[in-house]
């Protein structure tokens, strides 16, 4: 299956008019998309069926729940799909039948080990702050985001585990990255990657491609499993602003 993957578009700020990648069959687009959600409706007619995972600001100023439950409706609307904590299976033009496994992940603050969780977490209250979500009208802060996170390491290990029950390849999508390899080079490995990166190198012998968005910067990397390599691609936007759209590749269709 030839797939196109967009994320942290951030068109509630960007000027940015996306468009569907000649010969792909999927278009994935893995969270920030619109803060505002009001974007969403350029993927209304697009030539090939979309797919959304919700990033983090897509919940900005909301309830989590409330905004989960309007999002989903919001998109079926314009007839996307989107998934959190679900699975689909899909069938390209060859017949293959591809899995897709999807949620937002969220961050769990461990990358570096529970060891370093406490100073994890207090660097990333700086973005929970400037998110100003809540839940059951309590802010969502750190430690409703790691609870939240737990939840969709659970549910998204119990998936991948499952015994392969008629797909031929499983593609995950997070918006949260699931490693430290995808950590953005401009800041390396620090205390707030955390906030950014979950340690879930263990999942990803599971998969045979994960995609994620969340660090703007492009990565394309392959790491070792039997049977062949897991293939994680990040194609975030960014600002641009910042500089961050540079290496973006807005028709990039990467093969499952």
């Amino acid at each position: 299956m030839r797939l196109q993957l967009l994320s942290d578009l951030h068109l509630e700020t960007e000027s940015y008019d996306p468009e569907p990648a000649p010969g792909a069959e999927l278009l994935v687009l893995a969270g920030d998309i619109d803060a505002r959600w009001d974007a969403l409706a350029r993927f209304r007619d697009w030539s090939q069926p979309v797919i959304f995972v919700a990033g983090n600001h897509e919940y900005d100023g909301r309830d989590i729940d409330d905004a989960t439950a309007a999002l989903r409706d919001r998109c079926a609307s314009l007839g996307i799909t989107m998934l959190e904590r679900e699975s689909i299976v899909v069938a390209d033009g060859e017949g293959a039948r591809i899995r897709i496994v999807a949620t937002t992940r969220w961050s769990d603050f461990d990358l570096f080990g529970a060891v370093a969780r406490a100073k994890a977490m207090r660097a990333g209250s700086y973005f929970m702050d400037l998110m100003q979500a809540t839940r059951g009208g309590r802010p969502f802060d750190v430690a409703a985001m790691r609870a939240e996170a737990l939840a969709c390491r659970a549910w998204l290990e119990a998936e991948l585990k499952r015994p392969r029950d008629g797909w031929d390849r499983t593609v995950v999508v997070t918006h949260f990255a699931p490693s430290v390899k995808s950590a953005d080079p401009r800041y390396g490995a620090r205390s707030g990657t955390a906030s950014f990166c979950n340690a879930d190198d263990d999942l990803l012998p599971f998969a045979d491609t994960w995609l994620h968005g969340h660090l703007h910067c492009v990565q394309d990397y392959a790491v070792a499993r039997a049977g062949g390599p897991t293939r994680v691609v990040c194609n975030s936007r960014g600002h641009e602003r910042r500089g961050e759209t540079e290496a973006h590749r807005p028709r990039l269709v990467i093969d499952v």
